[in-house]
């Protein structure tokens, strides 16, 4: 159905264009519609129910049709439109789609879907104004850090510095309890938001009190770096992992049953390799009896005789030892059958340890057998589905060194991979079984079939209801039920979480990461500022508050960047900022609607306790402040006096500490 009837051609406005409305182009145009711009859309063929049942309210106009065709652009709007993302499910489409697009108009942004990196960086540079993503790989740090179980929200890197966005909760007896926030700041930390009633989905972006101290129970999301060896496998624990512990610790206890279940359970060379440790043990229990039987027996010859007599027997060796010893005495009766006994008992496990070690001998030589890698026991992360998803999460978890074992039904992937990490090929519940689902960390379920996800999940829980449990979903609906069914699970959709960042790459962003912070997506979003933009000649201050973002690294040309900037710094053209901005922040900064609501305290300067401090406090409050330097030393010249400009409520409390510090009496009214 065409959407004429809401038709604008008014070119003041942008307009945007989504080409292909599959999941991840739907989720597109609701992120599009959070900026209030002009929205249309290109589909091959509509199909008969939307996945987000409001799309055609958000889109201006629908097109059906090939979205190759120049006069499908055309009717498009494609000369006024401002950028175009391309989005279908076919990589080729994609492509052939944004040539098309640049010959008709040479100023449109391209944000195209592909996984050809190369291709992609060679496109860029010949068409200019492009960029590409793979939406498969944008969300693999959110899934592998809910993966890993931890409270790190985030993972990051920015000029080689790794960050990492950590959540946590203080309980008594915590180093960080009953101290202020703004002593916990520091040049490698920034604490992102405090909540001390609700849960830490309610928490935003919105600069905490900086004065608050905090007490047990009190919640904290804050960004900080981490050094180079830094790995999110050995950071914070979760519940999820101290229940795992606690389980653990209950399989010390001894049982037959269950040392016989884990035996059986192990595949053909584990068991063959346990059958050797029994048999070594066994061999030397017998050596160790018979020479303790024989020199008790014997007590004329030495130890080491009888020692020697009991290793000749289990190496097979009884015609020839008993031959001499009853020459010399007599020899009695049990005594010789024990000796018959441990030359049978030593003929047979001597013989396996020998094809043991004939066989490992043969395979390093000769190469000639695949030794297949050993599941983990415990603490392991266990992935179903080792497609493009589960294999980027893999490789994230293996450079970490996290032991996981994966699990898939592709007998031709099986085969292939299984030189690489531990892999299960079989049905659900035999998998489950192999894979030691009691004693893992978490179990990630990424398979592109949404029924078997629903399945493997369902399963999982039933057997282990406090286990970590990720699941991949690729619809709206699905995700709704699923947050139902399984409250406590971390239901991820890869559309969703990339759909923010094709949306802010739009509007000529460089996105360079993105993370889930529960029910929304922070991207990590880098600006080149130039004299147009609405971020110039703004305080960082401002940028911070008024906009609603964090600034984690500034730059100005041919300087080093500087991690968390003081807030006094002016942005002026050329300089570089990189920020943490949702979609409302981003649309804040494209629309440049500066929040100066947020500005309403006034600091009042009582005295000076010293002469030079007029002189000092004037320069503070001209630099934290922004007031003009003139009227900054006629306030300071005739005290008491409030300070005729309205503040920021973290930056009247940071410049009444430094009025302190420079032996100024201020306080906040």
């Amino acid at each position: 159905m065409l959407c004429d009837e809401k038709k604008n051609t008014d070119l003041n406005v942008d307009w945007f264009l989504v080409c292909g409305l599959g999941s991840l182009g739907q989720h597109c145009v609701v992120a599009l519609a959070e900026f209030g711009v002009k929205v249309n859309a290109i589909e091959l063929i509509i199909p008969p129910s939307w996945e987000i049942e409001t799309l055609p309210e958000l889109l201006d106009d629908l097109i059906v049709g090939d979205c190759l065709q120049d006069k499908t652009l055309i009717q498009a709007q494609i000369l006024q439109c401002r950028a175009a993302l391309i989005v279908t499910s076919n990589e080729r489409v994609n492509i052939e789609t944004a040539l098309a697009i640049r010959q008709l108009n040479p100023d449109t942004r391209l944000v195209v879907r592909s996984a050809q990196s190369n291709l992609n960086e060679l496109l860029s540079q010949q068409l200019g104004n492009f960029i590409a993503f793979d939406p498969t790989e944008l969300p693999i740090a959110a899934f592998t850090l809910a993966a890993l179980g931890t409270d790190i929200l985030g993972y990051f890197t920015l000029d080689d510095q790794i960050f990492r966005v950590c959540h946590r909760e203080i309980e008594s007896g915590d180093r960080w309890l009953r101290r202020s926030i703004y002593e916990l700041e520091s040049h490698q930390r920034k604490i992102l938001a405090h909540n001390r009633f609700d849960p830490v989905e309610d928490l935003t972006l919105e600069p905490p009190d900086s004065e608050v101290y905090l007490s047990v129970g009190d919640r904290l999301v804050y960004l900080e770096t981490a050094a180079e060896s830094y790995s999110p496998v050995n950071s914070l624990h979760s519940q999820p992992q101290r229940e795992r512990k606690r389980r653990n610790s209950l399989h010390f206890k001894f049982n037959w049953k269950t040392l016989v279940n884990f035996f059986l359970n192990l595949n053909f060379r584990q068991q063959v390799r346990q059958l050797a440790i029994v048999y070594t043990i066994v061999l030397l229990i017998l050596l160790f009896s018979g020479t303790i039987l024989f020199y008790w027996r014997y007590p004329d010859i030495e130890p080491l005789s009888a020692f020697l007599s009991t290793a000749i027997l289990l190496l097979g060796g009884y015609g020839d030892l008993f031959g001499e010893i009853e020459a010399v005495t007599p020899f009695p009766w049990w005594l010789k059958l024990f000796s018959l006994g441990l030359t049978l008992i030593g003929t047979a496990f001597v013989g396996v340890l020998y094809a043991l070690l004939t066989e490992a001998l043969l395979s390093s030589r000769f190469n000639l057998a695949n030794k297949p890698l050993k599941i983990p026991h415990e603490n392991h992360v266990i992935i179903f589905g080792m497609g493009r998803v589960g294999q980027k999460i893999a490789s994230w978890l293996t450079r970490w060194q996290q032991p996981l074992v994966g699990i898939t039904s592709n007998t031709d992937f099986f085969q292939q991979a299984a030189t690489k990490i531990p892999l299960i090929c079989g049905n659900l519940i035999q998998s489950l079984s192999l894979a030691h689902l009691e004693r893992a960390r978490s179990v990630v379920i990424v398979t592109d079939n949404d029924v078997y996800n629903l399945e493997a999940a369902l399963m999982t829980r039933r057997i282990y209801p406090h286990l970590n449990l990720v699941v991949r979903t690729a619809g709206l609906r699905l995700r709704q039920h699923l947050h139902q069914l399984l409250p406590d699970a971390r239901i991820l959709d890869i559309h969703t979480l990339s759909a923010a960042a094709f949306a802010g790459a739009a509007f000529g962003e460089n996105i360079i990461s993105l993370f889930r912070w529960e029910k929304q997506t922070i991207l990590v979003t880098e600006y080149q500022i130039e004299v147009e933009d609405t971020l110039h000649d703004l305080k960082l201050s401002d940028v911070a508050y008024g906009y609603g973002v964090v600034p984690v690294l500034y730059q100005k040309p041919s300087q080093a960047s500087i991690v968390f900037p003081i807030e006094e710094l002016i942005l002026k053209s050329g300089d570089r900022l990189v920020v943490l901005a949702t979609i409302a922040g981003l649309k804040s900064i494209e629309l440049g609607e500066l929040d100066l609501t947020l500005k309403n305290v006034r600091v009042r300067i009582e005295s000076v306790v010293t002469p030079d401090a007029y002189f000092e406090g004037a320069n503070l409050i001209y630099r934290i402040a922004g007031c003009d330097l003139s009227i900054a030393r006629q306030t300071m010249a005739e005290l008491p006096q409030t300070l005729p400009c309205l503040l920021y409520r973290d930056c009247a409390h940071r410049l009444v500490r430094e009025l302190r510090k420079a032996l100024v009496i201020a306080r906040i009214l």
